[in-house]
């Protein structure tokens, strides 16, 4: 039994939409990501800077003001942000790995619709 022609087309087509889609998620997964690494790279060398200061003050820009803090509570909150920022990273990775594997079944799928019935 055949599936008809404008039945197959339709049905590539929303494929071909589902791994486009997917590729384009897979771009902007891998861009996302560099982008935290970058941060991630930036928060350990500010935390680096702030341990090698020594007994100096420490001023945190809030708005168009710095105010003064203690080293600790800013070494606190530079390392949550480090901790946060490696939790999204993973976050998005596994996303990632999703949209890779919807792009290599949709071309599978593809692949074995042309083909036609192996017998």
């Amino acid at each position: 039994m055949s599936i008809p022609n404008e039945a197959l087309q339709k049905l590539i087509q929303e494929i071909e939409l589902q791994a486009n889609t997917s590729l384009q998620q897979i771009n902007v997964c891998k861009g996302q990501i560099q982008h935290k690494v970058r941060e991630v790279r930036l928060s350990q060398l500010t935390a680096d800077e702030v341990r090698r200061l020594g007994d100096h003050n420490v001023y945190e820009g809030v708005g168009k003001m710095f105010v003064q803090n203690d080293k600790k509570s800013v070494l606190a909150r530079i390392e949550k942000e480090e901790k946060d920022l490696k939790d999204e990273k993973l976050s998005l990775e596994k996303k990632l790995e999703y949209y890779e594997k919807t792009f290599e079944k949709s071309k599978e799928n593809i692949d074995m619709i042309l083909k036609g019935p192996q017998k």
